[in-house]
């Protein structure tokens, strides 16, 4: 699985958006897109939801039920 930051940073070039662009489609600000892309672990999970909605994803709570039934 890619990391969020490199997913991000490849779908939105793949549809030749810059940052701003992007963030103004996203209907977010620039830095959460800057901070997504730069691979920061301190993100609202809200607005990263907003960023994968564009590409018809999104991230949902995990609890650790969940990661033991993926071994």
């Amino acid at each position: 699985m890619k990391p969020l930051a490199e997913f991000v940073k490849e779908r939105r070039k793949k549809v030749n958006l810059t940052q701003e662009e992007f963030a103004e489609r996203a209907g977010i600000a620039l830095t959460v897109v800057r901070k997504i892309e730069q691979g920061k672990t301190n993100l609202n999970m809200d607005k990263v939801n907003l960023v994968l909605q564009m590409f018809g994803h999104e991230l949902a709570p995990v609890n650790s039920k969940d990661l033991n039934n993926l071994k």
